[in-house]
């Protein structure tokens, strides 16, 4: 609990806000192409959260670095974040995905995730998509290629999605918001 490590003085890191969690059962190993499962479960962890997509800063994206996989989440992403009451230009999304640089864990990936996500708040850097050379068609959000960016960032989801349409999604956020 947030309030007994302040009691004991530990360094925050940022805090967990919400969770969300949807099950399509699309495909054994690929997604909805519209990204629908992703796209609940980014909602349930905002509404747990009491977040609107609008306060999103930065999404660790799951990111396997697959056609269908990729432009799934990309465009649940996107229908999350986009339009009333969002953001008015994909170019102020920022995803990223840090498998470029630790490679896919499996089922160690969310828990890493989650951690570059932690310091994404608590260092007030997005981690840079290593490897990133080319952006196929409707991938115009900010995605981070190559570098890491400094920015500040108060609210973070980071997504992991799994065989049979398993998809998760956690909100975390600075303490002080």
């Amino acid at each position: 609990e947030l309030e007994h490590a302040k009691a004991r003085g530990a360094r925050i890191y940022a805090e967990l806000r919400g969770y969300g969690c949807s099950g399509d059962a699309h495909h054994m190993t690929a997604p909805k192409e519209n990204g629908e499962g992703a796209l609940l479960a980014m909602r349930k962890a905002l509404k747990h959260a009491q977040f609107q997509p609008s306060a999103v800063d930065y999404v660790n994206a799951h990111a396997t670095s697959t056609v269908v996989g990729d432009a799934a989440e990309n465009a649940a992403i996107k229908a999350l974040l986009l339009g009333p009451g969002g953001k008015q230009n994909a170019s102020d999304v920022n995803i990223s995905s840090t498998k470029g640089a630790v490679g896919h864990l499996l089922g160690g990936a969310g828990a890493i995730e989650a951690l570059f996500t932690v310091l994404a708040i608590s260092e007030n850097a997005m981690p840079p998509t290593i490897n990133l050379e080319r952006l196929a068609d409707g991938f115009d959000c900010n995605y981070a290629p190559n570098q890491a960016q400094e920015r500040r960032i108060d609210v973070a989801l980071t997504n992991s999605f799994g065989f049979g349409g398993t998809n998760s999604s956690l909100c975390f956020s600075r303490p002080d918001i």
